[in-house]
C-alpha cells in the first residue's frame, strides 16, 4: 500500500486534489472517506439558495457514486474517521481499517457557534447538509437575526432580505466586512444594507436567546430585544484540526503544514480550510485550488512549494457587486478613494507609490483583473 494515498474529506479542496492526481497519474490508488454523503456541491451556491428558492438537494451536481466512476477512485462515504494510526499507517473508522502510502487531511472548517445562554436555538450555515436540517425552519422565518457581519453574514444577509425576509446583522465591530477592509470604503455596502431594509446592529453583540411561544427572543448587550424566528451563527470558521492534533500533529490555529503542504509526519499532508501555512489560514477558493495543484504533484513524488499570488475576493452581495484584493486590512497605506455614478473604486499604495491593496463595487469591478496584474507586479 506504499504508493496507495488516501483523503479525509469530500469539500472542494479534496475533489480538485483528485482531478489534478487524476490529469497526471490515472492509476494510482486514491481512496476518500467522507462523514457525509460525499455528495458534489458548490459551497458558494450557498449566498443565494433564498433568492433561488433553492432546497438543500438542489445544490447537489454529481453523485459520489459519479465522481468515483468518472476518477477511477474509491469512496467511503457516511463514515467517520475516528484516528490516525501513523506508527501502522493506517486511518481508523471505528472497527474498519485503511492503510495509506501518503495521507490528506482535507477535513474543513466548523463555524463557529457563540457559548451563551440559548445557543441551541442558533443555526449554522456552513455546508449543503447544515442547510438541509434547518432548510424548512429557515425557508418560512420571516425575521431572521444574523450574527456577524463579515463575507458570509453579509452574503447571508443579502440573500435573505432580498427572498422578503426581515434581516437584523449584528457585529461586534463598528462596520460591516471589518475584518477584510476599511469602515470608510465597507460603508458603501452599509448604505446599501440601509436602503434594503436590513437593520444593523453595529458595536453590539449577542447576550442571549431564549424560546417564547411567539418565536425567539433575542437580547443584545446594549438592551435590545428582538423577536425572532430563526437566528443564524456567521461570526467565522474553526479549523477542523482534532483528528490532527489526537494523532500528534503540530497544529495551531489550523493543522501547521510548510511550503509542500507536509504536515510534521512526512507522510501527511493538509489542504483547504483545516490548514495553515506561514501562520494563516486561507478559507477561499482560489487557495485551495492552486493548493490542490501543488499538492498533486508532491504526493506523485514532486517537491512543489505552494506559490500564491495575489487573491482577488468577490463579496456576493449582487445588490452591490463587491471585489477586493491585496494587504487591505493594512492601516500604514494611503487611500485614493472615488465614488460616481458607477460605483466606488479605492486604492491603498504603501510609501513608496506601490499599489498594495484595492477595493471596488458596481461598475468598477470591471477593473479588477487589471489592477490584480500590478498588484502581483
Amino acid at each position: 500500500m506504499e504508493h496507495n494515498i488516501v483523503i479525509i474529506g469530500a469539500g472542494f479542496a479534496a475533489r480538485q486534489l483528485i482531478k489534478n492526481i487524476r490529469r497526471a497519474d490515472k492509476q494510482v490508488p486514491v481512496t476518500l472517506i467522507a462523514a457525509d454523503s460525499a455528495d458534489d456541491y458548490n459551497k458558494p451556491d450557498l449566498s443565494h439558495v433564498f433568492t433561488q428558492k433553492q432546497g438543500a438537494d438542489d445544490l447537489t451536481r454529481q453523485s459520489a457514486a459519479q465522481f468515483a466512476a468518472e476518477n477511477n477512485l474509491t469512496v467511503v462515504s457516511n463514515t467517520r474517521v475516528t484516528a490516525v494510526d501513523r506508527r501502522n499507517k493506517r486511518v481508523v473508522c471505528g472497527d474498519r481499517f485503511f492503510e495509506y502510502g501518503k495521507l490528506v487531511l482535507a477535513t474543513g472548517a466548523q463555524a463557529i457557534l457563540p457559548a451563551l445562554p440559548g445557543s441551541e436555538w442558533i443555526f449554522t450555515f456552513n455546508s449543503q447538509n447544515e442547510y438541509r436540517q434547518n432548510q424548512d425552519a429557515l425557508q418560512s422565518a420571516k425575521q431572521i437575526v444574523v450574527l456577524g457581519g463579515g463575507l458570509i453574514g453579509s452574503e447571508l444577509a443579502m440573500d435573505l432580505q432580498r427572498a422578503g425576509k426581515q434581516v437584523t446583522v449584528v457585529d461586534r465591530s463598528h462596520s460591516l466586512l471589518g475584518s477584510v477592509m476599511p469602515a470608510e470604503i465597507s460603508s458603501r455596502l452599509q448604505h446599501k444594507f440601509s436602503q434594503m431594509g436590513i437593520q444593523l446592529a453595529l458595536n453590539n453583540e449577542l447576550e442571549s436567546v431564549a424560546k417564547t411561544a411567539e418565536g425567539l427572543s433575542v437580547s443584545l448587550k446594549n438592551g435590545l430585544i428582538i423577536r425572532a424566528d430563526a437566528v443564524i451563527a456567521a461570526i467565522g470558521l474553526k479549523p477542523e484540526t482534532a483528528l490532527a492534533a489526537d494523532a500528534g500533529l503540530h497544529t495551531q490555529r489550523g493543522i501547521v503544514v510548510n511550503g509542500q503542504l507536509q504536515t510534521s509526519d512526512p507522510a501527511i499532508y493538509a489542504l483547504g480550510d483545516c490548514a495553515e501555512i506561514e501562520g494563516r489560514i486561507l478559507p477561499f477558493l482560489q487557495p485551495a485550488q492552486i493548493g490542490a495543484m501543488t499538492l498533486a504533484k508532491n504526493l506523485l513524488g514532486g517537491a512543489e512549494t505552494l506559490n500564491l499570488p495575489a487573491m482577488l475576493v468577490k463579496v456576493k452581495t449582487p445588490d452591490l457587486p463587491l471585489f477586493f484584493a491585496g494587504e487591505t486590512t493594512r492601516t500604514d497605506l494611503n487611500w485614493d478613494i472615488t465614488l460616481n455614478s458607477q460605483g466606488m473604486m479605492a486604492k491603498g499604495r504603501d510609501d513608496q507609490n506601490q499599489l498594495r491593496a484595492f477595493i471596488a463595487s458596481e461598475e468598477h469591478t470591471r477593473q479588477a483583473f487589471l489592477l490584480l496584474r500590478e498588484l502581483s507586479a
